[in-house]
């Protein structure tokens, strides 16, 4: 940063009124991370098949119980209100009503060109939370990679990141913290 420059630190309550009055339309791409207003990648044609893909693999496999949102707010703070590509909660579409869920128990970020921010920025906001089991869909190398085990850690972006990071390719599978049966084939997640 620039000497002399000031930022404005934003809350969740100040976010949700910023939407509430319209300053941000349906469909703008932006999200609250760590008190910052973040532009989100534009979304290409792979990027949104392997969101679709994801959905239907983990609905699949989870069966009845869990809730697999694409793309909603989560309110993981005061200050976060991120939009995850996936989350998957406990309960049915009916616990939800008034308020974005809190407590997810598996974020899935899909990556082309936001690898960085997705592991980097997001882990360490994520990992903070307590979130378990955080995955990222790496389009670039077809693989996906596996945050597990929050620590602290000053250097990270958020005082925060995951100490066990596993990279799981096209012919292996995973299944989640929370849904130990429910195998999921990383060569479903992939367009």
């Amino acid at each position: 940063m620039s000497e002399g420059v000031q930022t404005r630190r934003w809350t969740r309550a100040e976010y949700d009124r910023l939407i509430e009055i319209g300053v941000f339309q349906p469909g703008d791409r932006v999200e609250l991370l760590g008190g910052e207003l973040i532009v989100a990648e534009p979304q290409s044609e792979p990027h949104y098949t392997a969101i679709g893909l994801t959905e239907e693999a983990l609905r699949t496999a989870l069966g009845a119980g869990w809730v697999v949102r694409t793309q909603g707010p989560i309110a993981l703070d005061d200050e976060s209100e991120p939009e995850p590509d996936l989350a998957v909660v406990p309960g049915t579409w009916r616990d939800f009503g008034p308020d974005h869920p809190s407590q997810p128990v598996l974020v899935v970020e899909v990556a082309v060109s936001s690898f960085y921010l997705d592991c980097k920025h997001k882990g360490s906001l994520y990992a903070r939370a307590g979130l378990m089991d955080y995955w990222i869909l790496d389009l670039a190398h077809r693989r996906l990679e596996i945050y597990r085990r929050p620590i602290a850690d000053a250097t990270a972006p958020f005082g925060w990141r995951y100490d066990s990071v596993e990279h799981v390719g096209p012919d292996g599978a995973i299944a989640p913290l929370a849904a130990p049966d429910a195998r999921v084939r990383v060569s479903d997640l992939l367009p």
